[in-house]
């Protein structure tokens, strides 16, 4: 997460400002932070997984959502934009406008340099207050390394991590299959 200067806003000052908004933002604290661009393999690796999540899922009642869907925090103060978001079942949403989700039964984020240690640090400890997550994912860009985090319990998460083009990884939350090959396809 970029550091910009500091104006401190309530939630819902910040949702009136971001639903206007050109860009996105996401809120921490009182503090929203613009959102960069993504760079070709980041955006290539999210459109191969939610290409393979929709075609597994196809007839069952999972919707795949990519980037332009909002999470809102059980604690009002956190709304997050993640790569892509799983919802099972009917969405439950923050408000009548739909475009915020609450309960996401899986969330995956693909690493960047400049958001890496956020995205494994404070989002994934917010992420985690969200009761309905059972599964997180991590999507390395820069190599073939998708690392999984799978609930357990409300604190315990067991973690396994997929290695190489060969290598897959199971998502039961879903009941999927991740195949690196398929998620790296055409990344440099």
């Amino acid at each position: 997460m970029a550091s910009q200067p500091q104006t401190y806003l309530t939630p819902e000052e910040y949702l009136a400002i971001e639903r206007r908004a050109e860009y996105k933002s996401e809120y921490v604290d009182g503090v929203m932070y613009a959102m960069s661009g993504a760079s070709l393999n980041h955006n290539t690796i999210v459109a191969n997984v939610v290409a393979e999540l929709g075609l597994q899922l196809r007839g069952r009642p999972y919707r795949v959502l990519p980037s332009d869907m909002k999470e809102r925090m059980p604690d009002s103060r956190k709304f997050f934009y993640p790569d892509i978001s799983v919802v099972c079942g009917e969405p439950q949403f923050h408000d009548d406008r739909t475009d915020i989700i609450l309960n996401p039964d899986l969330i995956i984020e693909v690493l960047s340099e400049s958001t890496a240690a956020f995205d494994r640090g404070l989002k994934f400890q917010s992420y985690r207050q969200l009761e309905s997550l059972k599964e997180y994912i991590l999507i390395s860009q820069d190599s073939q390394v998708i690392e999984q985090f799978i609930r357990q319990t409300k604190e315990k998460w067991t973690y396994i991590a997929a290695v190489g083009m060969e290598s897959s990884l199971d998502l039961p939350s879903i009941e999927c299959t991740l195949r690196l090959k398929a998620v790296y396809d055409k990344t440099s």
